[in-house]
């Protein structure tokens, strides 16, 4: 089995204490203090993280995790590389399936708000269960667009979302569409073809 989920928990957690709690993060309005704090609630409370799919408690979901951040920076990184083994999202058996492609993406959050980050280097294994993943989400976050688009993996494979000839084509690495497909088009290395407007659409679930 592979541990692209752990890996990548690991490396955001070192990357969070070396920028430190007020380093921008590209999750709107949020710096790292915000982010550690939302993993946290995310793996911890899970009757906080109902706010995500039902709105009206979204206010409690803002609540407990801006309680989260105002704990000691060092001890709610401590959680977030540390994850209880009873979470409905971290335990053994869920860990990689629900993290591999969550942690990718806020490792990802921190690193290119810094100046002068480039790409990483990704192994063709990790490429591959991204790939997974972007085919997936990418049938939902798309349909927001409401128009036809194209997605190319050079070496990976293709897919499209609606039917008709695509107004939209994107190529890139399953990471860099990951990416994109998460809201995330502004540091997405990724071509965009035909109709340009999907660089700004609201992709995001």
């Amino acid at each position: 089995m592979s541990d692209y989920a752990r890996t990548e928990r690991t490396l955001l957690a070192g990357l969070l204490l070396e920028v430190g709690p007020d380093a921008p993060t590209m999750c709107a309005g949020w710096t790292t203090r915000d982010l550690a704090a939302h993993l946290v609630v995310r793996e911890r409370r899970p009757d906080a993280m109902l706010g995500v799919l039902v709105p009206p408690l979204a206010g409690h979901t803002e609540h407990v995790r801006r309680a989260t951040a105002a704990r000691q920076y060092a001890d709610v990184v401590h959680e977030v590389r540390n994850p209880p083994w009873w979470s409905p999202v971290s335990n053994p058996l869920t860990d990689e399936l629900a993290n591999t492609v969550e942690f990718f993406i806020h490792h990802e959050d921190v690193r290119r708000a810094r100046p002068d980050w480039e790409p990483r280097q990704l192994t063709h294994g990790q490429q591959a269960a991204l790939w997974r993943a972007a085919r997936f989400t990418g049938r939902l976050t798309l349909r927001r667009w409401r128009r036809p688009v194209r997605v190319q993996a050079p070496g990976f494979g293709e897919f499209q979302v609606g039917d008709g000839a695509p107004a939209a084509g994107l190529t890139g690495t399953p990471g860099e569409l990951v990416l994109f497909l998460a809201g995330r088009q502004r540091v997405a290395r990724v071509e965009v073809t035909g109709d340009d407007s999907i660089r700004t659409a609201r992709l995001s679930m």
